[in-house]
């Protein structure tokens, strides 16, 4: 397994820097070919979704498709896949950020009863969260 940062997952699947894209796009296929696998881990996942809706500026729909098909792909290993599923799930539903999605979904894994917020998208759109 190897890890990967961001800026390799946003050159394969933008592929706005045509250098970077062809060696992003080649290194990721070359893995599948090896038999080997990508992690992504949640930093990098919550990074990938905040870069792609901001700079970017992809709407969420397709942003929400291209995630699944990341969360489905054989050749990356996502680290924590429940809790990203979970997230995505809220994320999708709901009009909320994904990385505060994921915090709940995180804190309620590890036990906690909620999350205390000043969010109010957080507090009130997921069932994670309390307003303080």
């Amino acid at each position: 397994m190897i890890g990967v940062d961001t800026n390799v997952l946003v050159r394969y699947l933008v592929e706005d820097d045509p250098k970077q894209s062809a060696q992003a796009s080649h290194w990721v296929d070359s893995i599948g070919h090896k038999k080997e696998s990508i992690l992504i881990n949640q930093i990098v996942f919550c990074e990938l979704v905040w870069i792609l809706q901001g700079p970017y500026q992809i709407d969420k729909k397709t942003l929400v498709a291209t995630l699944e098909k990341i969360l489905l792909a054989k050749q990356f290993e996502i680290e924590s896949k429940d809790e990203i599923w979970q997230a995505l799930s809220g994320f999708k539903s709901q009009a909320v950020d994904f990385a505060d999605a994921l915090i709940g979904v995180k804190n309620q894994m590890a036990g906690c009863r909620t999350t205390v917020t000043f969010d109010q998208k957080a507090f009130k759109k997921l069932g994670t969260f309390t307003a303080l």
